[in-house]
């Protein structure tokens, strides 16, 4: 971290304008040495300056040049970034006259690391970013926002503040016992702190479920036997032709993949291929794929003919799919119904034409109900959804089990602080304040150049 990095932080192509980023010690000293303007190392800090880049005697390009001076910066160094033309045969040469000067190229994500390791973000903030980069609807970009603000460090913080109290009246008790005002720590005492620190992280654990619900979103999977009208279903909610519909059985031989908007959660919608025997060797690949949906999706959407009676393949279906969240769509009401709806597993049912767009409205409904998605619309987004977190905190939980069970069992509560103490490590994990260096590796290298 001595030394001076520098990357293109915009996507380099014809635009407006792109920014060629740069942090360390000598950020302003390197481009200052290639600008011609008012002389970097003596305006203030968070200004925007007027001038030309040049090599040599030769001007580069127009530029705008922003100076901030640590330690209240992005990367806590100094960082100075070059607005200019966006070209790319221009941004590449400033970059180039940057690197010569004494910068290196930095690696991905490598000013976040640095803004990371100079205390400006914690991990949790970090990887907030991740998610705000790669939100694919608002609810998502809410819920990253209150991970980089600092909302959900929140959280985690207090629960290490508390544990910290406990472990310091217990270190009070055994070093000053004289010492009057101390809380004198019993097992009595120490079961009720055990028990908040306990129900704080299993809410957080709970809720932990809707933030990964915003997140990753809903998959569903459209299942049923050939012309039910699984593909037909999938056009009406995209509102686009991306499966091909004909009368002829076994038409859809792949999966075919959509995405819907409901309540600001990604539903994640899959047509299959009709479930049926088949000798044909590429419409039984989409079976066996269909099969593989059935036991990955959140929730199946049964498809079935109502101008029929059910068959022994419609069985076959309700049988695959008896243990998964289901709605099941009897389609084709424009027709005589024939199908015996009481032997469809007591599914929640609807009665549609998906070819007059009857049903779609109650179809929505009803996702919206099972996944109470009116309610995480309304929500505060205050969730934890990434993996890391998440299995960190399930392992706190496990581990402030034990300790419960040994307060419980009168372990001598000096002993019990060692494992308090460990569980405030766990929870430092979390917010980045213990790290393995591997880790960082890790989450920095998804970042772009620039980032």
């Amino acid at each position: 971290m001595n030394d001076t990095i520098a990357a293109i932080a915009t996507s380099v192509g014809v635009s407006a304008i792109n920014i060629i980023k740069v942090s360390g010690d000598k950020s302003i000293e390197i481009v200052n040495s290639l600008f011609k303007g008012k002389d970097l190392n003596k305006v203030e800090t968070n200004t925007i300056n007027y001038g030309y880049i040049m090599d040599k005697n030769e001007k580069i390009d127009e530029v705008l040049v922003s100076v901030f001076k640590n330690p209240k910066t992005y990367t806590g160094e100094d960082v100075v970034e070059i607005n200019c033309h966006g070209g790319i045969a221009s941004t590449n040469k400033i970059l180039e006259l940057v690197l010569t000067s004494g910068a290196r190229l930095a690696e991905p994500g490598e000013f976040l690391k640095r803004s990371f390791l100079n205390g400006r973000k914690n991990l949790m903030e970090v990887e907030s970013i991740d998610d705000i980069l790669h939100a694919k609807n608002e609810s998502v970009r809410k819920m990253g926002m209150k991970g980089l603000t600092g909302e959900l460090s929140d959280m985690i913080k207090e629960l290490k503040s508390k544990i910290t109290e406990i472990i310091a009246n217990i270190e009070v008790n055994i070093d000053y016992p004289e010492y009057e005002d101390a809380i004198v720590y019993t097992n009595e005492i120490l079961s009720i702190r055990i028990k908040e620190i306990k129900t704080s992280l299993q809410n957080i654990l709970e809720e932990s479920a809707k933030g990964k619900l915003i997140k990753d979103g809903i998959t569903v999977g459209i299942i049923g036997k050939p012309n039910a009208g699984k593909s037909s279903l999938l056009n009406k909610l995209l509102q686009e032709e991306k499966a091909i519909v004909t009368d002829i059985a076994g038409t859809t031989r792949d999966i075919v993949e959509g995405n819907i908007i409901i309540n600001g959660i990604t539903i994640n919608l899959i047509d299959t291929a009709g479930i049926r025997s088949t000798s044909n060797i590429v419409e039984k690949i989409g079976v066996e794929k269909s099969e593989k949906i059935i036991e990955t999706a959140d929730l199946i959407i049964a498809m079935f003919d109502g101008s029929n009676p059910l068959t022994p393949e419609d069985y076959q279906i309700i049988e695959k799919i008896k243990n998964k969240q289901v709605i099941a769509i009897i389609n084709k009401k424009d027709l005589p119904l024939l199908i015996d709806e009481s032997k469809l597993n007591n599914f929640t049912c609807i009665k549609a034409s998906i070819k007059n767009n009857e049903g779609l409205d109650e179809l929505i409904k009803q996702i919206q109900n099972l996944f109470n998605l009116q309610e995480l619309e309304n929500s505060d987004f205050t969730y934890i959804s990434n993996a890391r977190q998440i299995s960190l905190i399930k392992k706190s939980l496990d581990l402030i089990k034990e300790i419960e069970e040994a307060n419980n069992n009168k372990v001598e509560v000096d002993l019990i602080q060692i494992d308090l103490e460990r569980l405030w490590n766990l929870l430092g994990e979390i917010i980045g304040e213990t790290y393995k260096e591997e880790l960082l590796d890790e989450i920095f290298s998804k970042f772009c150049l620039g980032k």
